[in-house]
Formats: structure tokens, sequence, C-alpha cells
């Protein structure tokens, strides 16, 4: 599989707390290079090779929205 950029869209999303929350979550998930999460926009930039639903489905357990952009 190679380096891709997923794009998600985050709802939940109130504070920097939350986007340290979310790219923790984030970089936590196995293939994932680099994250880039912005609260104004309610984006999630990803880097690697994990797929866009585990992406996904890592920041809804965390307890937050997010589908893919």
């Amino acid at each position: 599989m190679s380096l891709a950029v997923q794009r998600l869209a985050i709802t939940g999303m109130v504070c920097a707390g939350c986007v340290n929350s979310v790219t923790r979550v984030l970089s936590g998930v196995p293939g994932v290079t680099d994250v880039r999460v912005t609260l104004e926009t309610g984006r999630a930039d990803v880097s690697g090779t994990a797929g866009s639903d585990v992406l996904a489905a890592a920041v809804r357990k965390a307890g937050y929205g997010a589908d893919v952009a």
C-alpha cells in the first residue's frame, strides 16, 4: 500500500484540547506517519498507509464525529 493523504471531516471539536485528543488518536493508528488537525475547518489531514475507514473509526471511538471528506 502506498503513502496517501486521507482527509477527514471531524465534528465535536470545540477547543485546542479536542484538537490534541484527535491528533493523538490518529497518530496512534498503525501506518500513520503525519497528522494535521485544524479546529477552524474541522478537518484532519492524515498521511500514511492507514485507510480512511480505519481512521474515521478511531476518531469515533474517541467520542468525535468523523466522515471521509
